[in-house]
């Protein structure tokens, strides 16, 4: 069948005009780069998913585990931040670098099973924080931001004491994860974010 096909194509082409050919090359070349572009698209997507994320059970078993019934997960709006929102960034560009660092964590954690018991996760905790923070300190908390814009804060309704911090670190050019880090999971032993000495970009 694709054998008569092809000689059929062949018979046609035969008989075609180059502008007719060279315009059936280009429609064939942009159809099969449309069919890549949306499964590549579909890919990024699916890998963006809460599912996806804890389908393994070293996320599933820890990091979502604290991460369940935190304000991130519920809340009076019901508006939830999942994985992605807090751990991959937005634009294409970043998005596409982050995916393809993220392909490497999966080879060293989990293929090689560095993290695969809840010991080895906590002892590696640590290191695995301090990736996270330095990234979000570069980006200047930029996932932060994807949700929680600056200008559509009411600083009126926020306590005296969160309008003097925020006005201090503001100050001190200090970014959201500086202050806002073990919201949505425990805090590893050691120092913090604000300890960091990371340029931002």
């Amino acid at each position: 069948m694709i054998k008569k096909a092809w000689e059929a194509l062949n018979r046609r082409c035969a008989t075609c005009s180059k502008v007719t050919l060279g315009a059936g090359i280009a429609l064939l070349a942009l159809l099969v780069a449309g069919l890549f572009m949306g499964a590549g698209a579909a890919g990024l997507a699916w890998t963006n998913t809460e599912g996806f994320c804890i389908s393994c059970h070293e996320m599933r078993d820890n990091v979502y585990a604290e991460y369940k019934d935190t304000i991130h997960d519920k809340n009076r709006s019901g508006v939830r931040a999942i994985c992605s929102d807090c751990h991959v960034p937005r634009e294409p560009g970043a998005m596409l670098k982050r995916k393809v660092e993220a392909t490497f964590e999966l080879y060293g954690h989990f293929i090689s099973g560095v993290i695969d018991t809840k010991e080895k996760f906590q002892t590696h905790r640590p290191e695995m924080a301090k990736k996270v923070w330095t990234r979000m300190k570069k980006t200047d908390s930029l996932e932060c931001r994807n949700c929680h814009h600056e200008n559509a804060m009411s600083s009126e309704k926020q306590s005296e004491k969160a309008q003097s911090r925020h006005a201090k670190g503001k100050k001190e050019g200090l970014t959201c994860i500086d202050c806002h880090y073990g919201i949505a999971h425990q805090e590893p032993d050691g120092p913090g974010p604000q300890e960091l000495k990371v340029s931002k970009k």
